[in-house]
This record gives C-alpha cells, sequence and structure tokens, in this order.
C-alpha cells in the first residue's frame, strides 16, 4: 500500500478589526474582505475605544483604522492597537502632519480614501498580516518628503558633530491624542536641565516605551545606524550602560522635571 503525504493545510484566514465612524463605510469594508476565502472580519468599531476593546476580545491579525472617529480618534488609539496586531490607517485624511503621526504612533501603512482599487486594498490587507506595508500616492509623499527632511538634518549633524543643529520642532500632540497612552511620544523635544538634544530626548522617549531600534528608525525616518550613533551619545549623557538603566535615569529625570 502507498502512503500518500496529507494534503497541505489551506493557510488561516486573516482576521481583520474594521473602525471606522461612518457604517455605510464599515459595510462596506466588511462586505469586500468577508468576499475572500482568506480573509475574515472578526469585529466592527464606531470609535478608537470600541477598536481596542474588539481588538482586546478579539485578537486580530489586522486592524484598518480611520483618523478622525468621535470621542476617542484613531491616532489616540494607535499606540494601543499596534501593540495588539499589525494597523493599516484606511481614511480620508491624506494631510503629511496626519500620515507622520500615524507612522511614528505605529502604524504598519496608510491608505487614503479614493487612491486604491478594491484589489488594491485586498492585496494590501494579506501585506499587512504578512508584516508588509502599503502606501497610496499621498500617504507615499509624506514619507518621501520626510525622508528627504530627516537625511538633510543628519547631513547637517554630521558636519557640525559639537552644535545643536537648527531644526523644524517636533509635533505638537492635541489633548485628545493622550486619552489612552498619555506618556507616549509626548515629551519630545529638549526639557529644561536635560543634558539630551532635541532628538536624542525624542529617540529616549521611543527607547523609555519598548522600541526596538529598527521601530525607532522607522518612527523618526532614519537609519538604524544613526539610531545607534544617538543611543551611543544618549548612553554617554546619561552615564548609563543599557537601555533599562538609561530608561530608568530618563524617567527620574523626566518625572523631576513635571
Amino acid at each position: 500500500m502507498t502512503l500518500r503525504p496529507p494534503a497541505p493545510r489551506p493557510p488561516a484566514a486573516v482576521r481583520v478589526l474594521v473602525a471606522d465612524d461612518n457604517p455605510v463605510v464599515r459595510a462596506g469594508l466588511t462586505a469586500l474582505l468577508s468576499g475572500r476565502a482568506d480573509i475574515t472580519v472578526v469585529a466592527e468599531a464606531a470609535d478608537g475605544r470600541q477598536a481596542c476593546e474588539a481588538a482586546d476580545r478579539h485578537r486580530p491579525d489586522v486592524v484598518l483604522l480611520d483618523v478622525r472617529m468621535p470621542g476617542v480618534d484613531g491616532l489616540a488609539a494607535l499606540p494601543y492597537l499596534a501593540r495588539i496586531a499589525p494597523v493599516m490607517m484606511l481614511t480620508y485624511s491624506g494631510e503629511p502632519e496626519t500620515v507622520r503621526e500615524a507612522l511614528r504612533r505605529g502604524a504598519e501603512g496608510y491608505l487614503v480614501h479614493g487612491e486604491f482599487t478594491a484589489d488594491q486594498l485586498i492585496t494590501a490587507v494579506r501585506d499587512t498580516g504578512a508584516g508588509r506595508t502599503h502606501f497610496s500616492p499621498t500617504a507615499a509623499g509624506a514619507v518621501l518628503q520626510q525622508l528627504r527632511s530627516a537625511n538633510a538634518y543628519d547631513d547637517a549633524e554630521r558636519d557640525a558633530p559639537n552644535t545643536t543643529p537648527a531644526r523644524a520642532s517636533s509635533p505638537t500632540f492635541p489633548e485628545n491624542l493622550s486619552l489612552l497612552q498619555p506618556d507616549v511620544g509626548q515629551s519630545s523635544g529638549s526639557r529644561p536641565g536635560s543634558p539630551l538634544s532635541a532628538r536624542e530626548a525624542e529617540i529616549m522617549d521611543l527607547i523609555a516605551s519598548g522600541m526596538t531600534n529598527q521601530q525607532i528608525a522607522g518612527a523618526c525616518f532614519i537609519s538604524e545606524k544613526t539610531v545607534k550613533n544617538h543611543i551611543n551619545r544618549i548612553f554617554a549623557k546619561l552615564h548609563s550602560t543599557s537601555r533599562a538603566e538609561a530608561t530608568a535615569t530618563w524617567l527620574g529625570r523626566r518625572g523631576e522635571t513635571r
């Protein structure tokens, strides 16, 4: 008797959470995604708080998240959701600052309504679940602009290592962004008495939030090598030899300045 190898199991369906305050948009996305055998919509949410509750309950593989929603909006919920599953922003909001802030807070990609087809959305959902990113043209333009600015800053920093180059201030955060994650990303810029520059303070905040070098590089639109250079300077200034020691010192300093 010839034994046949067992038939390969079909890949598990990508489990998706759809968060949008517009019920028509939610219904349309759910119908579109549910029509694919390898995608399942496990929950819907009308605002950021519902999205966080649904993510806790259902543990999706991908979150599709709108930016502007009543109560807790998408940007406010984003840091929490990004700890549970990859988040793809799916929104009408294409402002460069909004795109960059979403990426800073953990979004894996950004699609602006009207700039993609149904098939492209399906592909983006599958790819996001597999760890690949997608950007529609407006979002890609914002990323490119930030990369160019970051490269210009890094060049200036190398040319003047003993000075603090002038640069645009970090984005400010509206109060509603702090509803869920009050300590993440809100202390950009050097503080009085801090030994760190504005850029170093920004990176130290990201270290304290638990980000890896790769994640920090993505959030700040710089290379991992540049991140390592910043961290070496941070450790020297904080008289620390590890991330844990630097975090303890940094959070202690931050508490003293509040």
